[in-house]
């Protein structure tokens, strides 16, 4: 053991259950990323959260195979306390990746691109940052590997994050939506600064895994939920949870009748482990689940069952209409993945219920009330 290095992060019975999950189905990548350096941008963000409690975990239970994580991000209010303690495994990058300049000496290892604005509430509040953030950012960090290539310490792997949202609102005959399908998205409505700048980047990654064969992998994120999503976020699980965390009535500001599959949390960060280290170079990968798929208005009524029944709730589901006259310009009205690729090339198998991954959400809300 180095030193005295304790264990400084928050330990919520429901964050160790979820950190536990995470290394026992993603051990085989773990031992892959073990003794290397890893960048993560979007740090503080909601996947950058178990992202980085679970490789600080590991480093724990395994002080021989140390993973030493570069955790950057603006951190526009303050680092949050779990990330403050002094250690050896993880340093802090307080960046822009827009403008972030990278050291020449310096070498990741491994790099994992998460710095976005991901929530519709506020991609559509700021579109151009969200612009920059996924393309400039990118661009950066595909110079970096350039740079890195022609060293004797090139980058072993590029995880770039895109979305579901590329595929827009797909037809009906393309539902689950597999990565072969090219998508149906506006280029000009409000949520377009997201959609469209992700499908760039997208474009990006390829061609520059063709031009200059860099390690370039895809996660195409399929409406993942819990821990580390702050419950003011604006999408609908932390919506429908800080109106029952607060004991007030669920509202939701639509009929209710679009459909999507959840995927929690933990499920997601193995699979992008998964596609970090084992994952075809240009290639892209779906993450989430198949079933069940479920409407927003069902989505509520569970919610409100769950919260009944473990938190002692007595809310009920009303209707509102949004003061936002584009809150629901463009949205998709189904969304749910065929991830037969990642099963097949990954090993990829999620197995959190979502009545189980609802609860677990809602225990960790209730203590921490992000």
């Amino acid at each position: 053991m180095e030193g005295v290095e304790m264990i400084t992060y928050n330990t919520r019975v429901v964050e160790k259950k979820d950190v536990a999950y995470i290394h026992s189905r993603a051990r085989h990548e773990f031992e892959i990323l073990s003794g290397n350096s890893v960048l993560l941008t979007g740090a503080n963000g909601f996947l950058g959260f178990y992202i980085i409690k679970s490789i600080l975990a590991w480093n724990e239970k395994n002080p021989e195979k140390k993973i030493k994580l570069y955790a950057l991000s603006t951190f526009t209010s303050q680092i949050p306390n779990w990330m403050t303690a002094k250690r050896s495994d993880l340093i802090i990058l307080r960046e822009d990746i827009t403008t972030y300049r990278f050291l020449r000496n310096q070498a990741y290892d491994y790099i994992i691109h998460a710095a976005s604005i991901a929530s519709p509430t506020f991609y559509r509040k700021y579109p151009i940052e969200t612009i920059n953030a996924n393309v400039q950012g990118l661009y950066n960090i595909l110079d970096y590997l350039i740079f890195r290539k022609n060293s004797k310490k090139p980058v072993k792997g590029l995880l770039y994050f895109s979305s579901s949202e590329i595929y827009g609102d797909p037809t009906y005959g393309n539902i689950p939506t597999g990565e072969e399908y090219s998508g149906n998205v506006s280029c000009t409505g409000p949520r377009a600064c997201y959609d469209e700048s992700k499908r760039f980047c997208e474009t990006l990654c390829v061609n520059y895994f063709r031009v200059h064969n860099l390690p370039i992998k895809i996660a195409r994120p399929f409406n993942n939920y819990g821990p580390g999503m702050k419950i003011t976020d604006g999408r609908v699980i932390a919506d429908f949870s800080k109106n029952i965390i607060e004991n007030k009535d669920i509202v939701m500001f639509s009929s209710g009748k679009p459909s999507r599959t959840f995927c929690y949390v933990a499920d997601a960060i193995v699979g992008y482990l998964k596609i970090l280290t084992r994952g075809r170079n240009g290639q892209a990968y779906n993450i989430g689940v198949e079933r069940p798929e479920i409407s927003i208005s069902e989505l509520a009524r569970k919610m409100i069952k769950i919260a009944g029944r473990y938190f002692n709730y007595k809310g009920r589901l009303r209707i509102k209409e949004s003061k936002d006259r584009k809150y629901l310009t463009d949205n998709p009205q189904r969304r749910c993945p065929n991830i037969a690729r990642a099963k097949s090339e990954l090993g990829y198998n999620p197995e959190i219920t979502l009545d189980e991954g609802l609860r677990r959400t809602l225990e960790w809300y209730s203590e921490s009330h992000t």
